[in-house]
C-alpha cells in the first residue's frame, strides 16, 4: 500500500534571513513538529540539480545566486528577499525535494508532501521576489513534463499570496494547467482574472480581504472543474497556509478544515484523472497556525494514498 512521502532536509533550517523577518528559520521546526508523530515514509530531500533549474531559470540567473550568496550575514535582494549563505543550498534542496516525489510518486504512486524552505511561488524567470529564489513547483511541473514526458499536469496554488512566479515559469507552457486563489489587493499585485496564460490554460481566482473559508470552498470547486477538464496526469499544489486567520501577513478568515476541505476535493480531482499528488510548502507565518495547517493537508494526503 502505498504511503505519504515526507521530504525535508536539514538545509532548511538553515537560510537565515534578519530578525523579525517573517520568513524565518522557525518556520521549518514548526512544520516538522506538527509532523513528527505522523506515520509517513520520511526520506531526505536530495540537492536539485542544475539541469532541473535550468529548465525554468537561465544559467546566468543561477550563477548571479551563487555568486552573490555571502560568506555570512545576509545580502538584500529586494525589499523583502535576502541570501544567506546558506540559503540557495536550501532552495536546491527543496527543489530536489520537489523533482524526487515527482519521481517517486510517478513510479510507485500515491503522494508527498515537501517541507523545505525557502518557499519558491514567487520566483520569476530572472527575478528573486517574495521570500522565493527558485520556482520550486515550475521545476517540478518541467522535470514531469520534460524528464517523464508527461503531457498535462496540473499546478494548484492556494497560498494566500498570488503565484506570479509558477505564473510567469509555466505561462507559454500549453501542458500545463496552473490556478491560484489569492487574496487581492495584497503582494505582489499580480493574479487578475484577465491573466489566462498564453493558451488561455491559467485559473486566477481573487478573493476579497476578511472574506472566509466557504467562499474559498466555492472557488476551488469552480477551479477543481476546469482543472478536471484539463484531465492532469500530475498534480502540483504550491502548499501555502497564510489564508489561515491568524497569519500576520494578510486578511483571510480560513481555518484548519477549510485547508482540510480544499486539500480533498484536490486530492479527489486528482484521484479521478489517475493522477498522483505532489505538494510543496510555500507561505505561512504564524508559527501554531502553519503547523496546525500543515498538519491538517498532511493527514488529507495520508488519507488518499493510493
Amino acid at each position: 500500500m502505498a504511503r505519504t512521502i515526507l521530504y525535508t532536509h536539514a538545509s532548511g533550517a538553515g537560510h537565515q534571513t534578519p530578525d523579525g523577518h517573517a520568513e524565518q528559520v522557525a518556520r521549518h521546526q514548526a512544520v516538522l513538529d506538527a509532523l513528527a508523530d505522523l506515520d509517513l515514509d520520511r526520506r531526505q530531500a536530495p540537492l536539485g540539480a542544475d539541469a532541473d533549474v535550468l529548465r525554468c531559470h537561465p544559467a546566468a540567473y543561477l550563477q548571479e545566486l551563487r555568486e552573490r550568496t555571502p560568506r555570512h550575514g545576509t545580502v538584500m535582494l529586494d525589499a523583502d528577499t535576502f541570501l544567506s549563505p546558506g540559503g540557495l543550498t536550501a532552495a536546491l534542496h527543496a527543489v530536489g525535494g520537489a523533482c524526487a516525489a515527482v519521481d517517486a510518486v510517478l513510479q510507485d504512486g500515491g503522494n508527498a508532501f515537501v517541507a523545505m524552505r525557502p518557499p519558491g511561488h514567487h520566483a520569476e524567470t530572472e527575478t528573486a521576489m517574495g521570500f522565493c529564489l527558485l520556482g520550486t513547483a515550475a521545476i517540478a511541473a518541467r522535470r514531469a513534463l520534460d524528464h517523464h514526458g508527461l503531457d498535462r499536469v496540473a499546478v494548484l496554488d492556494f497560498d494566500v499570496h498570488h503565484g506570479n512566479g509558477t505564473q510567469d515559469l509555466l505561462w507559454s507552457e500549453a501542458r500545463a494547467f496552473f490556478a491560484s486563489s489569492h487574496q487581492m489587493p495584497l503582494y505582489p499585485g499580480t493574479g487578475a482574472e484577465s491573466e489566462t496564460g498564453a493558451h488561455g490554460q491559467m485559473v486566477n481566482a481573487p478573493l476579497p480581504p476578511e472574506s472566509d473559508g466557504a467562499l474559498a470552498r466555492a472557488v476551488w470547486d469552480d477551479i477543481l472543474a476546469q482543472a478536471r477538464a484539463h484531465d492532469p496526469q500530475l498534480v502540483i499544489i504550491s502548499a501555502g497556509f497564510d489564508a489561515h486567520a491568524a497569519d500576520p501577513l494578510a486578511q483571510l478568515n480560513w481555518d484548519e478544515d477549510d485547508f482540510t476541505a480544499i486539500t480533498r476535493a484536490i486530492c479527489d480531482m486528482a484521484a479521478a484523472c489517475g493522477a498522483p499528488v505532489v505538494s510543496c510548502l510555500e507561505g505561512g507565518y504564524d508559527l501554531d497556525a502553519l503547523g496546525r495547517a500543515a498538519r491538517a493537508h498532511v493527514q488529507v494526503l495520508m488519507e488518499t494514498a493510493e
